[in-house]
């Protein structure tokens, strides 16, 4: 069997999608203060696919969060790191890796994401600068064939990557959003950028099977509009508290179903 996974660009892609639970941004140079977390933190999870009704255990993926600096000062540096298991690297072998910069008031100042997919390699790479009121990008992007290509884009919207929309939209007014709302945002990576709409399903209970824990979950959906219908691609459960950790999502893939589990968590704020 050979698992279909370039549409999805990697299992982070999707996890990524996780906090994005707010209304879009209205203008640019948007700071934010930080109610979430703290440098040091860190969130390791279980991935695993479900292959002709049989769950496979597919690898795992580490969200750490470290102080840094950037141009002299102070910042704030987001890792994702993505890995196949032994298993399925015989099929599709997968390393991935996303990095953000953000300064301490949740301002994007650079963003990379690095994949290793089924032995082909691609990049993006995205810096911000601000001015004026508006947000400037500097995007590079290299494709699967090491094709390279460079593009500059302004906007007056917050613009967002992947990264550091999950660290800022930790901090966001869950208690300002009722449900079945639908949101928008921009996002960038090296070569667009691009609106991503969420769906808010409302609250849950939800046990963990691995640990017997129960949590308190807000339930989000990631959907898409081809050709005008609502497609969902992901259901995603957010701890109900403080830290808005994520601790279970569903994944409705091309080939089949996936879920990602929280297995650790270490150096929460709260």
């Amino acid at each position: 069997m050979k698992y279909k996974f370039q549409r999805e660009r990697g299992i982070f892609i999707l996890l990524l999608l996780v906090f994005w639970s707010s209304s879009r941004a209205a203008s640019a140079q948007c700071s934010a203060e930080n109610t979430a977390f703290l440098p040091g933190e860190e969130l390791t999870y279980d991935l695993f696919f479900n292959w002709k009704f049989i769950w496979v255990n597919a690898g795992t993926a580490t969200m750490s969060i470290n102080e840094t600096m950037w141009k002299g000062k102070s910042a704030y540096k987001g890792y994702l790191i993505t890995r196949t298991s032994d298993r399925l690297d015989r099929f599709f072998m997968m390393r991935d890796t996303l990095e953000s910069i953000i300064t301490p008031d949740m301002q994007p100042l650079y963003f990379k994401k690095g994949a290793n997919e089924g032995g082909r390699y691609y990049v993006d790479e995205v810096w911000y600068s601000y001015l004026d009121g508006k947000t400037s990008l500097h995007q590079y992007y290299r494709n699967r064939d090491g094709v390279m290509t460079e593009r500059t884009y302004d906007g007056t919207d917050c613009i967002y990557d992947m990264m550091s929309m999950l660290l800022r939209a930790r901090s966001f007014r869950v208690a300002d959003i009722h449900k079945g709302q639908k949101m928008r945002f921009p996002m960038a990576d090296g070569h667009k950028v691009a609106d991503i709409t969420l769906i808010y399903r409302g609250r849950e209970n939800f046990r963990m099977k691995s640990t017997g824990q129960d949590y308190r979950c807000l339930v989000f959906s990631f959907v898409e509009y081809p050709d005008g219908k609502e497609k969902e691609i992901i259901t995603f459960y957010i701890s109900d508290d403080d830290n808005h950790i994520p601790v279970r999502l569903d994944l409705y893939l091309r080939f089949g179903t996936a879920k990602a589990y929280l297995k650790t968590s270490k150096g929460l704020r709260h």
